[in-house]
């Protein structure tokens, strides 16, 4: 707390006037934020440990790793549209393949060979 009132002395050396009512404190981002690169990342060791696998496992997975509740439809449905994102993208840098299943159903996505 003394440290928040030094802070709040410094702001008012440089603006006597200031209202540090209208300073709004930056919001923390939420909890199934993911920095650049995890979701890619946790995405390939997935594939290199268990070899193929749908969006849909993939999603449920990766939820389970970060402890989110995969009941939660809305988070469930922005993961699995940031997971199907991630791995087109991986297609696109030819780092993944992706196959339909010959019953139909979901793509099945894997690490490329060669």
């Amino acid at each position: 707390m003394i440290d928040v009132d030094h802070v709040d002395c410094t702001l008012r050396l440089f603006d006597p006037d200031i209202d540090l009512d209208e300073i709004k404190p930056k919001p923390l981002p939420p909890r199934h934020h993911a920095f650049k690169g995890q979701v890619t990342r946790a995405i390939l060791a997935m594939l290199r440990s268990d070899g193929p696998l749908d969006a849909k496992a993939i999603t449920i997975r990766l939820m389970a790793q970060r402890d989110l509740n995969v009941n939660d439809k809305t988070l469930t449905k922005a993961m699995h549209k940031r997971i199907g994102a991630a791995l087109r993208n991986l297609r696109d840098r030819q780092l993944v393949t992706s196959t339909e299943p010959e019953k139909g159903g979901l793509l099945m996505w894997e690490i490329r060979q060669g």
